[in-house]
Parts: C-alpha cells; sequence; structure tokens
C-alpha cells in the first residue's frame, strides 16, 4: 500500500464515527429519545408547580413566565391595563391567579405587545398556557417548514430551545415565527415580511441587525411595510389602553435594565450575551457595554456587507441571526429557538459550501445544544460562556458567504 493510499484509509477511518453518527437512522433514533425524555420532564415539572394550588409553594407559578403574558392580557381586556406597569398590583393580580407563593413576576413588554396577546384573555388560565405552546410552535414549524424542501416537522418539536422555551412558558417560539419567518418571506413576500418584522417591536433588542441588513439589500417595501407596521401598533396600543401606558413602560425598563442585566442576579446563568460574559469576567457595567458595542458593530458590518453582495439567502439571514445573538446585550436561552432556523440553513450549505462538512455539523451541534446546556454550565462554573461559542459560528457563515461570493464572481468572469 503507498502512502497516499495508507492516507486515504486512514480519512475514511477518522471519517467513519462522524458519518454514523449524522445517519438518518442514528439520527431519528436520537431525536425520538430526546423528545420522549423532555416531554416527560416537562410533564413532571408542571405537576411539581401544582403543589400548592397554581404554583410550587416556593416561588414558581404553573407555567412560570407564562403568567406575565396571560394577566397581563387579562387585566387590558378587562380595562384594568393601568396595573400591568405598577410592580406592586401586577404580582398582587398574579397571586390571586396561581396562590400567595410566588417570586417577583413581572412585564418587561412595550403595550403593543398587549394588543397580540388579547386573545390569551378569552381562555382560562391553565387551558390558555397549551394554547399558547401549541399556537406558538405550530407558527414556528410553519415558518421552518419554508426554509426546506424536507420534513422539518421533527426538528420543530425536538429543537431542545423548544424545551427550554416550554418550561419557562416563554415568547422563543414567537420570536422565531417572527424574525425567522420574516426572514425566508423577505425575498418572495417582501409585505408579509415587513409585517413580520414590525410585530418584532415587541422585542426590539432582538431587531437590532434588521435596518442594516434591509437598507444594504435595498430592501425597499419590507423596510415600509416594517415601520408603518411598527408605527401602527404603537399608535393603537397608545390609543386602546391610552399614551400613559408607555411612559410607564419606559420608567420600568430603566429599572429592570440595572436589576436583570446589568445586576443579573438570579438571571445571569441563562444570559448568552456579550454584555453578560464580560459582567461574569468582573469587567463593570461600563467596560460590558463597549465590548458588547464593539461586537454589535462588527456584526452588522459583517452582515450589511453580505446584504450588499446579495450573498446566499440562507447565509446571510443565518448571519442576521447569529449576528443579533451578538449585537443585543439582552439574551435567554429561550430566544434562540431562532436558531433552529440557522440549523435548516447550515445543513443546506453542506453540499454546496467548500468548507469542510465536519465544520457544518459541529456548528449545527451547538446551535442545537447551546440553549440547552448553557444555563447548567454557567451555574457549574460562574461563567456566562455563550459568546465563546457563537463567535465561531458567526466566522464560519462569514467565511462561507465570502467563499461563496468569490466563487461567484470567478464563473462570472
Amino acid at each position: 500500500m503507498t502512502s497516499i493510499d495508507q492516507s486515504n484509509a486512514l480519512s475514511k477511518a477518522a471519517e467513519t464515527p462522524a458519518a454514523s453518527l449524522w445517519e438518518p437512522t442514528r439520527l431519528r433514533m436520537i431525536v425520538w429519545f430526546w423528545l420522549v425524555i423532555a416531554s416527560v420532564v416537562y410533564v413532571a415539572d408542571l405537576l411539581h408547580q401544582t403543589r400548592d394550588g397554581l404554583s410550587d409553594g416556593v416561588s414558581r407559578a404553573f407555567g412560570d413566565d407564562f403568567v406575565n403574558y396571560w394577566s397581563a392580557a387579562f387585566l387590558a381586556a378587562h380595562g384594568r391595563a393601568a396595573e400591568v406597569y405598577d410592580f406592586a398590583a401586577f404580582h398582587l393580580f398574579e397571586q390571586s391567579v396561581t396562590g400567595p407563593d410566588i417570586g417577583f413576576y413581572h412585564y418587561s413588554y412595550p403595550p403593543l405587545l398587549l394588543l397580540l396577546t388579547l386573545p390569551l384573555a378569552l381562555v382560562p388560565y391553565v387551558p390558555a398556557l397549551g394554547v399558547w405552546l401549541v399556537a406558538t410552535w405550530y407558527g414556528f414549524y410553519r415558518a421552518l417548514k419554508l426554509t426546506s424542501d424536507q420534513s422539518v416537522l421533527l426538528l420543530s418539536l425536538a429543537t431542545p430551545a423548544l424545551f427550554v422555551n416550554a418550561v419557562g412558558g416563554q415568547n422563543g417560539a414567537l420570536t422565531a415565527i417572527l424574525l425567522g419567518g420574516g426572514l425566508v418571506l423577505q425575498g418572495r413576500r417582501p409585505i408579509v415580511a415587513g409585517i413580520l418584522f414590525g410585530c418584532l417591536a415587541y422585542k426590539p433588542h432582538l431587531a437590532l441587525l434588521l435596518p442594516f441588513a434591509l437598507i444594504a439589500g435595498r430592501r425597499w417595501l419590507t423596510i415600509g411595510a416594517t415601520g408603518a407596521t411598527a408605527i401602527l401598533l404603537v399608535a393603537a396600543s397608545a390609543l386602546v389602553f391610552g399614551p400613559q401606558r408607555w411612559i410607564e413602560y419606559a420608567d420600568n425598563v430603566a429599572q429592570l435594565r440595572a436589576a436583570i442585566l446589568e445586576d443579573g442576579t438570579g438571571v445571569w446563568h441563562r444570559m448568552l450575551s456579550v454584555f453578560v460574559f464580560a459582567r461574569r469576567l468582573g469587567a463593570d457595567v461600563g467596560t460590558a457595554y463597549a465590548m458588547q458595542a464593539a461586537f454589535a458593530a462588527l456584526a452588522a458590518f459583517f452582515v450589511a456587507r453580505s446584504w450588499w453582495r446579495d450573498e446566499p439567502a440562507h447565509l446571510r439571514n443565518a448571519m442576521v441571526i447569529v449576528g443579533t445573538c451578538l449585537a443585543t446585550p439582552y439574551l435567554q436561552d429561550y430566544d434562540l429557538v431562532m436558531s433552529a432556523f440557522v440549523v435548516v440553513w447550515l445543513q443546506a450549505s453542506e453540499e454546496r459550501s467548500r468548507v469542510p462538512v465536519p465544520w457544518i455539523r459541529a456548528a449545527t451541534a451547538v446551535m442545537l445544544l447551546l440553549p440547552l446546556l448553557a444555563a447548567p454550565f454557567a451555574k457549574l462554573t460562574g461563567l456566562a460562556l455563550g459568546p465563546l461559542f457563537l463567535v465561531p459560528i458567526f466566522s464560519l457563515l462569514v467565511a462561507m458567504a465570502g467563499r461563496s461570493s468569490a466563487l461567484s464572481s470567478l464563473k462570472a468572469s
């Protein structure tokens, strides 16, 4: 056997374990096993939250943070929107729903979300949790389905971030619908994409890179629809609930930013942002914000460049999502439901890209597992290392998009 043959044999042997791991049948078995385990854990967790009325008798409400969305919608629907941004009154109402032994839940969203979630007030609290989780999952699944000709049903169900989101009763699936769905549709249904992006004004810190992408990509119709939707929602919420609600919201945000983000007591382990990474390493608030701003600027530059060059849609879209994770100072694990879109786009790149497949698959694995493992790891180490995983993935996307652009230029010449 020649040295070349030996080298090829060694290379094939080295690739075999990775290939077998990604073999469809084995992957499907792993996914079904995870779905069973996650379902059992979720049901057990819900039952634990009924030990004392609709709470665990210590701090958690049934459905956890969902109590915020339902309570706010109920109060708004019954002419009591002023209580939503009154910390004491809001907490008192939530206790009337779940029982007295719950932690200090609060509503940290702008009044326009009250409009979007008003239908929740039509359903009693416990079944409303099911409606919320199923409806947002289904919307997420439908948006994800637009990205691929392959079946994405199992991915939409088994995305670990969706489990984290469900346990927390959170809005990660809704955010994924609006950002991921908007990115998929902006090329074919620009007005619909703009409406989705406009609704993302309920969580504006996760829309930071959209202006850079859309302006650089000259997506003027989507920009117009986005702006019109956001303005309409703000105006309608001020008209329905009163402009005072926006003033109260602004006051609350300042207090919550200091307590939750800058201090981070109790929730820092769930944070994945550059800001919290720096804070956990001992940086003061000013230094952490400076680091965050630097990463945000870099992410915005590469996203804008990719959209200006009209690089492949699946890569520039993936850059928007991962770049957003690097640009925002406030990013929790449940927000990464939107990473499922990145997973689909990375898989689509395996055959088209000249980047080694193991790198792409490693990035895929990280995007899937990061929201599941980040919090336990942070509690164990006292650090919040999310950016150490997100930066390499963003760099890989930049490299892949750059190679694709260069290859297209060579073919054109």
